[in-house]
């Protein structure tokens, strides 16, 4: 059975209340349009840059006034909404960059820290240092929603193929791929990557992506994705902030598995079986 779902391609806030204002007005537009399943991009909850280093808005979690937002109107209007991840305070002035999903009672079912960290010198002056104030997870996570198995991932994750393929295998029929994509690796790089992992893994991806200028520096991307298992396109939000809705049908991700059951041939190699050979 097919579920509509709604990516919300949000714009980077500067401050908590922001961020939740924008959110909650395009949700209302998602479920009147008949989506049952949301879902926002990464640092939903704010994000601002200072130079290399990401210092969004952060609380812990029980103090976090969007995380708590989120949680009132997913149960006032009984709505399941993966946050693709806000800042939540941690240990030592750091902070963990956690996704949640909430059921349609307000209450939090999983929870996912993002493993790989973005640190990258796109150019001499193009430098990102995420691990210079993020702690990083370790822990791959697989949630039960409404619209299937599903495997939460993070943005950077998604140039680490062996994590949606470990999710695959453990049951995730959806891939969820919530980003702030940089524009100039977004413009090179998103569609491509987020196609090559539905297809390698016979899932549907799920990508809500920020859009627009990052105060203190930076511009996210946009273009949040709903990718069929076969690698097609299904839906693209461009290049302003809005809603993205499409409809997933878990029986497609099934049929696709057994059409191409890669999944199951994966070949275990030795440890230091690359052969090197000298060429003169």
């Amino acid at each position: 059975m097919a579920t509509t779902v709604a990516a919300l391609q949000t714009s980077p806030q500067a401050t908590m209340a922001a961020a939740l204002d924008e959110t909650l007005s395009l949700a209302a537009d998602a479920m009147a349009a008949g989506a049952v399943f949301l879902g926002t991009p990464e640092y939903c909850g704010g994000l601002v840059s200072d130079g290399p280093v990401l210092v969004p808005p952060h609380a812990h979690e029980d103090e976090h006034a969007y995380l708590s937002g989120i949680k009132r109107f997913a149960a006032d209007n009984a709505v399941w909404f993966m946050v693709g991840s806000v800042a939540i305070t941690a240990p030592g002035g750091r902070i963990f960059n956690r996704g949640f999903l909430i059921d349609d009672s307000g209450q939090i079912r999983s929870r996912y820290t993002k493993i790989h960290m973005f640190d990258i010198q796109f150019t001499e002056a193009d430098v990102y240092r995420e691990s210079a104030s993020v702690e990083a997870g370790s822990e791959a996570v697989l949630m039960d929603t409404p619209v299937g198995k599903m495997g939460h991932t993070i943005c950077y994750d998604l140039r680490f193929p062996y994590l949606y393929r470990e999710l695959a295998q453990a049951g995730a029929q959806v891939l969820a791929v919530p980003a702030a994509f940089t524009k100039k690796t977004g413009e090179l790089h998103w569609h491509v990557l987020n196609r090559a992992r539905a297809i390698e893994n016979g899932a549907y991806v799920f990508a809500p992506c920020a859009v627009g200028d990052v105060p203190g520096g930076g511009e996210a991307y946009g273009h949040s994705l709903i990718v069929d298992p076969w690698g097609a396109v299904v839906a693209d939000g461009g290049d302003k902030p809005g809603i993205v809705l499409a409809e997933i049908d878990v029986a497609v991700s099934d049929e696709a598995r057994g059409r191409i059951p890669s999944l199951s041939h994966d070949q275990a190699l030795s440890t230091g079986s690359v052969r090197r050979t000298n060429v003169a």
